[in-house]
């Protein structure tokens, strides 16, 4: 009897034996598969970062080539006096000298000062809007704005501007 007591001790304790070896390599598992999680989570908002950056770069883009898709003007010239033209402020350009023009991959870009004077902030503002918002691909490079000599109130303005035409 005490030998079969024995046996069933023995086969008790290998018993728990075997159990806890598979406790401790379910729970060896579980903690591989949590780290596993962690990191694909991690992957996951990188990729959710990456693809609202994409979006928002795509967005830009669009924007900017169906600006250059509308540009009738074939040149800076006709292009400000687009601008000009629909707010009626055409006959405060001083001056508009093209500082040339070159080519760049399928188009060309083409540079030019701008002078405007004795113009009040309203219509300065308006003048900045609408460059910046023109359906085409105009960029001010720089703008130097000094107030008028005659009038205070009013201001002379000095832009480089940029016109890109795609061919």
């Amino acid at each position: 009897m005490t030998f079969l007591k024995d046996k069933r001790v023995i086969a008790f304790f290998a018993g728990l034996i075997v159990v806890v070896f598979v406790l401790l390599y379910g729970m060896h598992q579980l903690s591989s598969s949590k780290k596993e999680l962690a990191m694909l989570k991690g992957q996951r908002n990188e990729l959710l970062l990456l693809k609202d950056e994409y979006l928002s770069l795509k967005q830009r883009i669009d924007s900017v080539e169906g600006r250059k898709s509308l540009s009738g003007p074939q040149g800076i010239v006709q292009a400000v006096d687009e601008v000009f033209q629909s707010m009626g402020l055409k006959d405060k350009i001083k001056t508009l000298k093209s500082t040339g023009k070159k080519e760049i991959r399928d188009g060309f870009e083409e540079n030019a000062d701008l002078s405007i004077e004795k113009v009040t902030m309203n219509e300065m503002v308006n003048i900045l809007y609408r460059i910046e918002n023109a359906p085409m691909v105009l960029t001010m490079k720089k703008v130097t704005i000094k107030k008028s000599f005659e009038n205070p109130e009013l201001m002379n303005i000095s832009l480089d501007l940029s016109f890109l035409k795609t061919t």
